[in-house]
């Protein structure tokens, strides 16, 4: 990605881009000024890019004063490069549960870049690479011109399923625009909820569902990845409103025992005695506080959840909530639907 090209754009004005790395950048115009510590460089149009070395918590703590003025932020976005193998979980954590972070900084989104000439082979080999594909909510696919048709279908579908749900963007020449990186999460810069429907896309999770779990079996009925990933992304239906004591018991259980296998959860949840839908999201042992809705996106108020699990199955996470519900309240249940409606709700 050309962070030259990139930064010029007006949808990236005033942005702050940390890199992980010192390193020459080709960036034309700007007021270069050096320290001990960093390289800052500011440009015209209001973008900053500052390459700075150290802890994450402390850059991000320390910018929030070095680009102010007359005690007034000069920056509404910040962008992380990290390395290219670099695990994305513990920097999603810092990000989600540091005291000093999330007072002042809320996550947007996760962007992979994808190398089509070698991403074959990175995800064969580097669990980190395959952490990544699996957990963006974007992925940046390059060097298109260098692999055949075939090739790019076989990686195509491979991402697929890895992470039905992820917003996938070919780059030409390191170039991309601006604005298709921006709001990728449920809530836009300006702080309005953005569009759920897009932020869950669950219908590419139920297509992949679908076209899939009856290719890829073992021998107890679970569907596998075909490239033995050991990631697996699903989406589970609940027809019936869930009590919220059993959720937060099952959420309870399920991320302190198992959270380091849940790479990411959306949901969107009817929860018993409410009227107003629930928007919970997750990564690993990890929630973003709940948010409710002021009203439904749509006619749909089954409860919906989209999983991206490691070596976690559909039908294990399904009987989960169920059982704990049963457990809790004693009585049986209607079971979850495990496929979507075929017809829209009207």
């Amino acid at each position: 990605m050309q962070w030259s090209y990139l930064v010029r754009q007006p949808a990236m004005a005033n942005t702050i881009v940390i890199i992980n790395e010192f390193g020459e950048i080709p960036i034309d115009h700007l007021l270069v000024a050096h320290s001990t510590e960093n390289l800052i460089m500011e440009m015209s149009s209001g973008c900053l890019c500052c390459t700075i070395r150290g802890d994450l918590v402390k850059t991000l703590s320390g910018i929030r004063w070095r680009f102010s003025s007359q005690g007034q932020r000069r920056f509404n976005r910040v962008m992380i490069e990290t390395t290219g193998l670099a695990d994305p979980a513990p920097i999603i954590q810092t990000l989600m549960a540091d005291p000093q972070l999330t007072k002042h900084y809320q996550l947007d989104g996760i962007i992979t870049t994808i190398d089509l000439s070698n991403a074959q082979h990175t995800l064969n080999h580097h669990i980190e690479a395959r952490k990544q594909a699996a957990m963006a909510d974007c992925l940046l696919l390059t060097k298109a011109d260098l692999v055949s048709e075939q090739e790019q279908q076989a990686i195509q579908s491979r991402l697929f399923a890895l992470n039905p749900g992820a917003r996938r963007w070919p780059v030409e020449q390191g170039n991309v625009e601006a604005q298709s990186l921006l709001n990728l999460g449920l809530f836009s810069s300006d702080g309005k909820i953005a569009d759920v429907q897009q932020w869950l896309n669950e219908s590419a999770y139920a297509k992949h569902q679908s076209q899939h779990e009856h290719e890829h079996h073992d021998h107890s009925g679970h569907y596998l990845n075909r490239h033995n990933d050991h990631i697996q992304a699903f989406c589970v239906y609940m027809e019936t409103p869930i009590p919220e004591t059993s959720l937060n018991a099952w959420l309870a259980i399920l991320l302190g025992f198992l959270g380091h296998k849940v790479l990411r959860l959306k949901a969107i949840l009817n929860i018993e005695g409410r009227t107003q839908p629930l928007i919970i999201q997750g990564v690993q042992h990890l929630l973003h506080p709940s948010v409710s809705l002021e009203k439904w996106p749509t006619a749909d108020h089954r409860s919906r959840l989209v999983f991206i699990t490691e070596d976690i199955t559909h039908t294990e996470i399904e009987k989960s909530l169920v059982n704990i519900i049963q457990s809790l309240h004693l009585q049986p249940i209607p079971q979850p639907l495990t496929q979507p409606l075929t017809q829209p709700l009207t």
